[in-house]
């Protein structure tokens, strides 16, 4: 339970695999970008540049097939 709901990995823009397996992403990216921005507006000197959550990547795996396929097995 903790692993899926709980921990936040850096893999997919730390976000929980629940939350991206439920497809919540967008909402929580949204509500993510709206502190930021408040943030933001509120110190801008606190910043170099204006934040952003990170993104998520097109293809997370745990086990990457393609560098699955190139281990030699004796």
């Amino acid at each position: 339970k903790y692993y899926n709901h709980q921990h936040y990995h850096s893999g997919i823009a730390l976000l929980t695999p629940a939350t991206v397996h439920n497809g919540n992403v967008q909402q929580v990216q949204a509500a993510r970008t709206a502190v930021l921005d408040t943030a933001f507006a509120q110190h801008p000197e606190r910043f170099t540049r204006r934040p952003r959550p990170l993104r998520m990547p097109t293809q997370a795996w745990i086990n990457d097939p393609s560098k699955e396929a190139n281990i030699k097995t004796t």
